[in-house]
């Protein structure tokens, strides 16, 4: 196995990890999750939306099949009356599902492929993850590639409020791509093209910013640390350009970065990312990262979408 990382962050590369049935594959796995048993559930753009493996890569079951027009960002958490349920976000879709863990749909918001007018910062747009308010269990849902607002709704699914506009300044977005809270409810948004997080209170206010980053897409908090997947270019110019993305980085709270993992270069060697579009962490501190190598490639072969890494 190839290791990445240093320091207290050491992983072994596991690429291989998931084992399916013959004749049965992974398109493109778009995000990640783990429940309270370390069971790995992965959102996927193939003909199996939802893959659910054992942490040793054994396919438990699968489910969702037709029931969403672009897989994008899934999340997980417990819920009274129901224990762990799982939320899907279908981009084109343009509406959220939840879910128990065996795949029977107990609420909907948005209505699928009734999509608001683009840039209207009405819900929704095109959106990408959803979040959770660990005083209220209220709802933060990025609403980001037609639109660039966050909305928070009630746990019953009633719209709260909404921020965020087009812009670079504090609180603006150009494509708020995913989103997750910490202990004390602070909000973080991957602003993707603006390479940045942005970080806001509960009533959607502007706290702080975290720059020095490339296209962050992929985000994940656990035990007090963020894990963020960054992207490479997508210009010609700089596609070579060593240190530019392609990556996975380990911060504390204040983001002060820990570790980084991945190859200075993007690219399908050992070691290496192409596309960590989402990503989870289980209770060992293995990561699971899932990649939009297909779209990124140009949709012309199969490619490595979903590993493990183990740490050491």
């Amino acid at each position: 196995m190839v290791t990445l990382g240093s320091g207290d962050f050491v992983y072994e590369e596991w690429t291989d990890w998931a084992r399916f049935p013959d004749g049965w594959g992974s398109k493109e796995v778009v995000d990640v999750v783990v429940d309270g048993q370390d069971r790995v559930y992965a959102f996927d753009r193939g003909d199996h939306p939802l893959t659910v493996f054992e942490a040793d890569g054994t396919l438990v079951t699968s489910w969702g099949e037709g029931g969403f027009t672009r897989p994008h960002g899934v999340t997980i958490r417990n819920e009274a009356g129901y224990g762990e349920v799982i939320y899907c976000v279908d981009d084109d879709g343009h509406w959220i599902g939840k879910f128990t863990l065996a795949g029977e749909l107990l609420m909907s918001i948005g209505r699928r492929d009734e999509p608001a007018p683009p840039q209207s910062g009405k819900p929704f747009n095109r959106p990408t993850k959803v979040a959770f308010d660990p005083k209220t269990d209220d709802l933060y849902i990025t609403d980001g590639y037609g639109n660039a607002r966050v909305h928070k709704y009630s746990t019953e699914g009633e719209h709260l409020f909404s921020w965020g506009d087009y812009g670079t300044d504090p609180g603006q977005f150009n494509l708020p791509h995913s989103v997750c809270t910490d202990t004390q409810g602070r909000v973080y948004i991957a602003d993707r093209e603006n390479h940045r997080i942005q970080i806001f209170d509960d009533q959607g206010n502007y706290l702080e910013q975290w720059n020095n980053l490339h296209r962050p897409c992929g985000l994940h908090i656990r035990d007090d640390l963020v894990y963020v997947g960054q992207l490479k270019t997508e210009q010609t110019v700089n596609s070579d350009y060593p240190n530019i993305g392609a990556c996975v980085t380990i911060h504390d709270l204040s983001g002060r970065r820990l570790a980084q993992l991945g190859d200075i270069r993007p690219g399908e060697g050992p070691g290496q990312f192409i596309a960590p579009h989402g990503l989870a962490v289980d209770s060992r501190g293995d990561i699971y990262v899932g990649e939009v190598s297909w779209t990124i490639l140009g949709k012309t072969r199969p490619v490595r979408s979903f590993r493990k890494l183990l740490r050491v």
